[in-house]
């Protein structure tokens, strides 16, 4: 697949996610006549089991799921680098406590945490980012530590510590800057995990609530009807599989292209 198409559905979801404050938009207007109405002539996706316009909800969808990938991939890409970073770096027993940590993290399936979490919080999208922090910072904490445990033995952060800096001016200064690479690629196929992770969040009541639209409580509404009304779950169905297909091959051609930049830095042959 070219590279222009993923990039394409991209900027359409991110456009419609940033723009739906702009747009002249009715996603909760009720339109009795028009319940389940097929996909036509103003209406382009058609009308869900209440007769509002699902091309409007959609767009609000993209707003929901878009908010929700960078406030978990932000707060969990940050929590996880630090600990990770600085667990390893330091060593010893905190690195010890930390793996345990981690560990203990794991052993329990993401999505069935997240559902606790969530479950135990209660319902509403605050509720959901803190639900997928918990469990996303995880990953990054074990890729950061993993990468900070073969850099802070080489000769530049050594002559660093020769010379008196400080422990948090090398991490942020000679190992936070090599650690960047593999930190962007994983944040990228982690934006498309918490895509996924919201949508079944919300299928199962614990995302937004009514009235607000999200792409997973559509395809909940939708379930009711798909022999009558089959275009309530293909218009948020697609838009999740569209979105998270695009995420995951920009994400494999990143981590290319950032592979042979670093074997050619390193003149070692991948």
């Amino acid at each position: 697949m070219r590279v222009w198409l993923p990039t394409g559905i991209l900027l359409a979801w991110l456009g419609m996610a940033l723009g739906a404050q702009l747009l002249p938009l009715t996603p909760n207007v009720i339109d009795l006549p028009q319940i389940l109405a097929a996909p036509g002539e103003g209406a382009w996706l058609g009308y869900d089991d209440l007769g509002r316009q699902l091309a409007d909800r959609l767009v609000i969808g993209a707003r929901t799921s878009l908010l929700v990938s960078v406030w978990v991939v932000g707060l969990s890409l940050l929590a996880g680098t630090l600990f990770g970073t600085a667990t390893a770096y330091h060593g010893g027993w905190w690195d010890k406590l930390a793996v345990q940590l981690v560990d203990t993290f794991l052993a329990f399936p993401g999505i069935l945490l997240a559902i606790a979490l969530a479950g135990l919080l209660g319902p509403g999208i605050d509720n959901v980012v803190i639900a997928l922090t918990a469990v996303g910072w995880v990953g990054y904490a074990r890729l950061s530590r993993a990468q900070v445990l073969s850099l802070k033995h080489r000769e530049h952060v050594q002559a660093a510590e020769s010379l008196g800096s400080s422990r948090w001016c090398i991490m942020r200064k000679h190992l936070l800057p090599l650690m960047a690479a593999p930190l962007i690629v994983e944040a990228t196929f982690g934006v498309a995990a918490v895509v996924i992770a919201e949508a079944g969040l919300s299928f199962l009541g614990l995302g937004v609530q009514p009235p607000q639209a999200s792409w997973g409580a559509m395809i909940r509404d939708g379930t009711r009807y798909m022999l009558v009304a089959p275009h309530m779950v293909l218009a948020p169905g697609v838009a999740i599989f569209a979105v998270v297909l695009s995420i995951n091959l920009l994400g494999d051609r990143l981590r290319d292209k950032l592979d042979k930049k670093m074997t050619a830095k390193t003149g070692n042959p991948s």
